[in-house]
């Protein structure tokens, strides 16, 4: 393959229309844009506009806020993917699971707040888990699979402690 030979895959782009070239085109004269009025010129943005109305985001009551101050951000890892790693030979099933082994085995690119497990996929290792939340469903494959889930405090939880 050569730099001149690379291109989109077929339909991933469509030809651009070409409007304005006399009635008999089937797309000029208005340009497929209708009849006159603001909507047929260019440059116009109205969004949210009501014609003059104050608009309804403006008419409604701003009502609570996000305390980003305790929000917590997690590492998001399916069972699955887990699983995944054990089988790829990229994770020892018979160790531990925690945030530093799922960075070194490439499951997660970096560390957050801790790591929650989340049961999409299959999990058929028994494995140990140390992680910041997991979901019920979650935790229930793998202890059926034979291992256990241990839900530690998160770095917040242990400061406010």
């Amino acid at each position: 393959m050569k730099l001149n030979e690379i291109r989109g895959n077929e339909g991933s782009t469509k030809a651009r229309k070409r409007v304005g070239r006399g009635i008999g085109s089937g797309s000029g004269k208005t340009g497929g844009r209708g009849v006159k009025g603001q909507k047929s010129r260019s440059g116009v943005a109205i969004n949210g506009f009501e014609g003059g109305q104050m608009p309804i985001y403006r008419r409604l009551p701003k009502r609570g806020f996000t305390n980003a101050m305790f929000t917590k951000h997690f590492n998001e890892v399916s069972v699955g993917r887990v699983q995944a790693a054990v089988e790829a030979g990229r994770l020892d099933a018979k160790e531990t699971v925690t945030i530093e082994g799922l960075i070194k085995a490439g499951v997660i690119r970096r560390a957050k707040q801790g790591v929650r497990l989340l049961a999409n996929g299959e999990i058929n290792t028994k494995m140990t888990f140390e992680v910041a939340g997991a979901s019920k469903a979650a935790i229930e494959k793998v202890e059926k699979a034979g291992g256990s889930v241990t839900v530690l405090a998160t770095k917040q939880e242990a400061a406010a402690e």
